[in-house]
């Protein structure tokens, strides 16, 4: 059985085109604000520059996609057992935990700090 997931070029290039017209909103919006003379110390908040990755953040998502790989590992080990719904599912099940994972790994952490 195979499947077509042409649907999801679709989906990504909506979401791109979405991402860029906030982008050149913000940034435009951003300009005029400046151009004003309305810049305050308010403004640095609203506009973040630069986004700061905490340590942890690498960690959450190398449990997700951990937890989405392992199916499709199991799925090439064992093809004649499992079917494609269950594949998906179980992709959802293991991202799952590997978040839960996550969550009390982070706990755990920044209680000790």
């Amino acid at each position: 059985m195979e499947t077509d997931f042409g649907f999801l070029v679709g989906i990504a290039l909506f979401f791109a085109v979405v991402l860029i017209i906030k982008i050149i909103s913000d940034n435009r919006i951003r300009n005029k604000l400046i151009d004003k003379g309305m810049v305050n110390e308010n403004l640095k908040y609203l506009y973040p520059r630069q986004s700061i990755m905490h340590p942890l953040s690498a960690i959450k998502w190398a449990f997700a996609l951990v937890g989405i790989g392992l199916p499709l590992l199991l799925k090439q080990i064992f093809p004649e057992n499992i079917d494609t719904y269950g594949i998906i599912g179980l992709m959802f099940i293991f991202a799952g935990a590997g978040f839960f994972l996550y969550y009390f790994m982070a706990k755990k952490h920044l209680g000790n700090e």
